[in-house]
């Protein structure tokens, strides 16, 4: 195994970190060597080749391994030397009758029986009443090839294309009428693209062995297509700055350049379409092609799942469907958001006067606790001003009072009299005070009596009931009829009964 050498030119090595992007890795089997791109970010950061490798897995593996690089899945692009590519004219038919339709077309423009190809197509533009349907074919241990050198490696492969094919992803866009024909060169091989506007028509793998030969090629491909007019001539690849140089190319009466590749494909490339390098420039454009290829012979069972037209058109409905939801939720939740906001903003607005409004019921409450208060201790206290007044009117001027209690219950008298058994009818005859009585035996000094009187408040009187109404009088008997006696009268209860009325005399005879 000889790995290619890296000119000055080129990118030096990087270790790549999981900071910066996804990682995309391209790898080219061509007819001697593996070219291998890496990009990371959209941007090819290493090419390097492994040039005929006896085992090209195991040289690639090493080669991974002392840059550090540990791919998961790979874009595997084959030379366009090893796929037959044709244009075919079919009628109208559905998607799986059109497969059948080319599988059986097939017989007639692979150099290999049919059964044994691995094969994918894409659909151009109709042509009249029938579809023009370009085709890609290679033998089937070709791509089993590919796929035994990843399984080595043990990376899982993400695509099968034609390498040449990538290429048309990096150019500009271009109006539909433009006609081109790229010539990318790697050795002494060519592909050569034929391309209107944007879209490739037909591609072709040609040895270049001088200029002279090249010509001649070209005409060839605008006579298959039948192309009367044609607007310029590209070159890429090894020794294109040569070519494009050459003064057979004049021949042709055609504008000779370079590619018009896009802003996003330079930046991508980073310089490396200049380098000559054309097996590296078909890695690269196998890593960094940023969407599915129209043409994958990849088998299906091992082919990444991707939607559908009909699934990522529903899938696009439901997220219109989602975003219209959360667009509802969100204004709903704007006015509930407005009206909340409108709502506190009176609530601030009003908080004042409903401050002012709690103050005074705050006050009016507390005034007429203290109101109830006052009236409590007032009917529940004690009135010793009134008391002392009438013990002083009702008392002899002999008495003398030396304590005086008074509570709930009563009043309590103590002090020196000349009789002290004078002072209970006093005090019995008192409006204030009943039930006077000595609360201790009378002791007689040299010219008094002690004494020690006890006395109860005196009982307000209980109104009587308003008296029952007296019943109405009970109207007078009416006389009774003559002959017959009348029902005795019914008396009060309680009264004697009347007595009875005596019969009426008897009529004497004639």
């Amino acid at each position: 195994m000889v790995p290619e050498p890296r000119r000055a030119d080129q990118a030096p090595p990087v270790i790549l970190d999981r900071l910066g992007g996804a990682t995309r890795f391209g790898i080219v089997l061509l007819a001697d060597r593996l070219s291998v791109a890496v990009a990371r970010a959209g941007r090819v950061r290493d090419t390097f080749a492994i040039v005929n490798a006896e085992q090209p897995a195991e040289a690639l593996r090493a080669e991974l391994e002392a840059r550090r690089l540990r791919p998961r899945t790979v874009r595997l692009g084959l030379a366009r030397s090893f796929v037959v590519v044709k244009l075919l004219e079919l009628p109208s038919a559905g998607d799986g009758d059109l497969r059948q339709m080319v599988q059986f077309e097939l017989e007639r423009h692979v150099p290999f029986p049919a059964e044994e190809a691995a094969f994918d197509f894409a659909l151009l533009r109709a042509a009249g009443g029938g579809q023009r349907v370009l085709v890609a074919a290679t033998e089937r241990r070709t791509v089993e090839r590919a796929l035994t050198v990843l399984q080595e490696v043990r990376v899982r492969p993400a695509s099968i294309t034609i390498a040449a094919h990538d290429l048309v992803v990096l150019l500009e866009r271009r109006p539909h009428a433009e006609r081109a024909v790229w010539i990318h060169r790697v050795g002494d091989a060519a592909d050569v693209l034929m391309l209107d506007g944007n879209a490739l028509v037909a591609s072709r793998s040609i040895a270049v062995p001088d200029a002279s030969a090249l010509v001649a090629e070209v005409r060839g491909s605008l006579l298959m297509l039948r192309w009367t007019e044609c607007d310029a001539v590209w070159i890429s690849g090894d020794g294109a700055s040569s070519l494009r140089e050459s003064p057979a190319l004049g021949a042709l009466g055609l504008s000779v350049g370079s590619p018009p590749l896009s802003p996003a494909a330079r930046r991508a490339l980073g310089g490396l379409q200049d380098s000559g390098d054309g097996a590296a420039l078909l890695a690269a454009a196998v890593a960094t092609r940023p969407r599915a290829s129209r043409l994958d012979l990849l088998p299906a069972a091992l082919r990444p799942r991707r939607l559908t037209r009909e699934q990522r058109a529903t899938a696009v409905l439901a997220a219109i469907t989602a975003l219209l939801g959360l667009g509802a939720l969100g204004a709903e939740s704007a006015r509930n958001r407005h009206e909340l906001n409108r709502v506190e903003s009176e609530i601030r607005r009003i908080d004042p006067e409903v401050r002012a409004v709690q103050r005074v019921m705050d006050d009016l409450e507390h005034q007429r606790r203290l109101l109830a208060t006052a009236q409590t201790i007032a009917a529940a206290s004690l009135r010793p001003l009134p008391l002392l007044r009438e013990l002083t009117e009702t008392l002899p001027t002999d008495v003398w009072l030396t304590t005086l209690t008074l509570d709930a219950k009563g009043v309590e008298l103590t002090g020196q009299a000349s009789t002290a058994s004078a002072l209970i009818p006093l005090l019995e005859n008192s409006p204030s005070l009943e039930h006077a009585e000595f609360a201790s035996p009378v002791t007689r000094g040299r010219d008094r009596e002690q004494f020690r009187i006890r006395a109860g408040w005196e009982r307000q009187p209980t109104p009587a009931p308003p008296a029952a109404p007296a019943p109405p009088p009970r109207p007078a008997p009416g006389p009774a009829r003559a002959g017959r006696p009348g029902p005795p009268p019914i008396g009060i209860p309680g009264e004697p009964a009347p007595p009875p009325t005596p019969p009426p005399p008897a009529r004497g005879g004639r």
